[in-house]
């Protein structure tokens, strides 16, 4: 092998080299990030169940908290976060989440390893079932003995004996219980943004699932709560036909993912806009739009040209669901919904399902997108069309933030699944 050959191969091991230890690094730091974030949430739970405890000592109308909040400041002035706003929602913190419920929350999580509506439902109802007030769980102790007459310095060190007691466990399990709980995956701006919800438990644990999976900051979080994202994604009464035109678990999953009604924002919005007006302004921001249809939505593409014997034909909006593993076809009216736009629409459907599914994907679904109209006449509508269907409201509003971030399909996922397209090129 020639000199050159070699510099060169030594050249692409080096590169191969670089490139996995920066993948390395990488994971190494979202891992530590993660620990990090699981360590302080601990730390404010236990510090809230202290709080907890003093109150009871002392009564409700003492001032252990500014008394507390005042005490960390004069003696560690450098460290932030104890401010008696931010101490009160440490208290709410550990009264939200007593072990009772971290355990429960362990039990029922499996139930979103295969998402739809009734899962939903299931596991909210069993985690709102836990309405007990946690302080009064909290039973004496022989802690009590001279433990308030200390400085709230000195008793900070002895939350973890605290927690042992109450609990009637070592503080390394319920540590691991704690660590191992939902809660633990988001931050704690979003965990305030979720005690200042006032959800019902089993809402507030599938939002933070949601946080999760979505990758949502706590700004996003914010706005899918004040949209009542849990009311049109969960418990609204939806329109499809997909029970009876897909087979599970795809109908469930497919049924679980629709929305009603969806809310795009829309910039420089006015009253009465044109199909097309809505179609420019959503591509022109896709991140929010995709950012509402939901998890692991792609863009394809705009006004799709298709030449169908001797007529032009060109759907509105075609997506790819990786978890799906289908096309989605989405048809825009800005008119109440008329059972005449049906027949249109399934031959959109047709027409993307021939053109653009590979072996490797499943049927093409069609979302009907209306500015309104009646749910029942929308349902009659739909028998006797074969393709897999959707009807939904849609409302323009300005209420989600500029600067959002959310989990979106990497290029990388984008291109896996449209590479296994038979006809690439149509």
């Amino acid at each position: 092998m020639s000199k050159d050959k070699i510099h060169k191969a030594d050249k692409q091991d080096l590169s191969l080299v670089v490139r996995a230890i920066g993948t390395d690094l990488e994971h190494t730091q979202v891992r530590m990030i993660t620990s990090a974030n699981a360590d302080m949430l601990f730390h404010y739970w236990k510090v809230g169940h202290f709080i907890l405890y003093l109150q009871k000592k002392e009564g409700w109308g003492s001032k252990v908290i500014d008394n507390l909040s005042k005490a960390i400041r004069s003696q560690y002035p450098d460290k932030k976060g104890y401010s008696t706003r931010n101490l009160i929602y440490m208290c709410q913190f550990a009264k939200a989440y007593s072990m009772e419920v971290l355990t429960e929350m362990g039990k029922v999580e499996e139930l979103l390893n295969s998402p739809s509506v009734d899962n939903v439902l299931q596991l909210t109802n069993e985690l709102n079932q836990f309405t007990q007030e946690p302080l009064a769980q909290i039973q004496a102790t022989d802690i009590q003995g001279n433990i308030i007459t200390q400085q709230p310095i000195a008793q900070l060190g002895e939350i973890s004996e605290m927690l042992s007691a109450i609990y009637h466990s070592n503080i390394s399990k319920i540590e691991d219980i704690f660590k191992q709980s939902a809660i633990v995956r988001t931050n704690w701006a979003s965990h305030v943004i979720l005690l200042n919800s006032k959800l019902p438990l089993g809402e507030r644990f599938w939002y933070i699932t949601q946080a999760v999976t979505n990758g949502w900051s706590s700004n996003v979080l914010q706005m899918q709560i004040e949209t009542n994202l849990f009311a049109r994604q969960i418990t609204a009464k939806k329109v499809s036909n997909f029970s009876v035109r897909l087979p599970k678990p795809q109908s469930d999953l497919a049924n679980y993912l629709m929305k009603d009604p969806y809310i795009f924002d829309m910039m420089g919005q006015t009253d009465k806009m044109a199909e097309r007006d809505v179609e420019r302004q959503l591509v022109s921001h896709i991140t929010k739009y995709l950012l509402e249809m939901g998890s692991g939505f792609a863009f394809v593409a705009q006004q799709k040209h298709f030449e169908v014997g001797d007529s032009d034909f060109y759907a509105d909006l075609i997506l790819y669901n990786i978890q799906l593993h289908a096309y989605v076809v989405i048809e825009l009216k800005a008119t109440p919904f008329k059972p005449e736009y049906m027949g249109q629409f399934n031959f959109y459907i047709n027409v993307v399902d021939d053109a653009l599914r590979g072996e490797h994907n499943n049927n093409t679904i069609g979302l009907l997108l209306c500015n309104g109209g009646d749910k029942v006449v929308a349902q009659y509508a739909l028998s006797g069309y074969d393709q897999p269907i959707g009807v939904s409201d849609y409302q323009l509003s300005k209420a989600i933030p500029e600067n959002l971030k959310s989990a979106l399909p990497t290029v990388e996922e984008v291109e896996e699944e449209l590479s296994k397209i038979v006809d690439k090129n149509i």
